[in-house]
């Protein structure tokens, strides 16, 4: 069974920097595990590795989806499943980083066999949406409080499809996650986390919000609707974009958007620890800089890449 290093953490963690390190050490490559990285166009708001972090080791998954376009976790899967065979031919190391756990977990264990759509149930559903998101969500924690606590408040798709799973199912999608395929993992893995401190993650979290901004992040979004892209595009549903969109249709300002991104940031990487924290396997680094890469390379080289860690 294959063998992969991965490295997972909140945003703004430090995870891509790390995995070029990494990468750099080991003669490896990096896999990129983010859903919205994937997609073409998409470049300030997801905070893709910049030119000089691409020329010092290859990347794979970023650029690769068209942003009117949805692109799921089976398809990630399939294109990382490519990806890592590629690299391993080469005689190369694979790297898996990423803040889309979810991701992650579908590339190590694969996805979990879900109930049956029921399309009757989803209509409804969905009007019920459309009348009121708060009580939808409200029923969500009530049913299933561990994906309530990790779904965005504002992601629509997942908060429906976790209600449908769990009223078809009769039992929480949570608990299908977890019982789920850890006795047969895809792979063989070390999985290693970083989390700064929270005041020092949170002030990360700021400093990036900021600087998106700064370099133009409204302007992205201003010319890729102006390329024809739906502002209710899946893509633009990405924290920061989706904040441009409202500033550009005049409901924010400038300072309000940016406090609304960083407060939707700090959420959300809330919800990635509560969900690191509560799986198995992961070996949490300590330190940073090269005290922390230098944790890194020796717990990959103790368990030789090898864990059987789940995530």
């Amino acid at each position: 069974m294959a063998e992969l290093i991965v490295i997972v953490g909140p945003t703004a963690s430090g995870k891509t920097a790390l995995g070029v390190a990494y990468a750099r050490r080991v003669g490896g490559e990096v896999v990129s595990a983010d859903a919205f990285a994937v997609y073409r166009g998409l470049d300030i708001g997801t905070a893709k590795p910049d030119a000089r972090l691409r020329g010092l080791v290859p990347h794979h998954l970023i650029d690769v989806a068209d942003p009117a376009e949805r692109y799921s976790a089976g398809m990630f899967v399939r294109d990382a499943d490519a990806a890592i065979a590629d690299i391993r031919d080469r005689g190369r190391v694979p790297v898996v980083v990423g803040g889309t756990h979810f991701y992650v977990r579908a590339l190590l264990h694969g996805l979990f066999p879900e109930p049956p759509k029921d399309a009757a149930l989803r209509e409804e559903l969905e009007r019920e949406w459309e009348r009121d998101p708060g009580a939808m969500r409200l029923r969500l924690a009530g049913l299933d409080p561990a994906a309530a606590a990790r779904i965005a408040a504002n992601d629509r798709q997942r908060t429906l499809r976790a209600l449908e799973v769990c009223l078809t199912a009769g039992r929480p999608m949570s608990d299908l996650w977890h019982e789920h395929p850890r006795r047969n993992p895809r792979y063989r893995f070390t999985l290693l986390g970083i989390a700064p401190a929270r005041a020092e993650l949170h002030a990360r979290i700021e400093t990036r919000v900021k600087q998106m901004f700064a370099a133009g992040l409204v302007d992205e979004v201003r010319g890729l609707l102006a390329g024809g892209l739906s502002p209710n595009a899946h893509a633009l549903k990405a924290i920061g974009y989706r904040e441009s969109c409202r500033l550009l249709a005049g409901e924010l300002t400038v300072i309000t958007a940016v406090a609304a991104a960083a407060a939707a940031t700090r959420k959300l990487a809330k919800r990635q620890l509560t969900w690191l924290r509560g799986e198995k396997g992961v070996q949490w680094l300590a330190g940073s800089g090269d005290e922390l890469l230098a944790e890194a390379v020796a717990r990959g080289e103790a368990r030789g890449g090898t864990g059987t860690g789940a995530v």
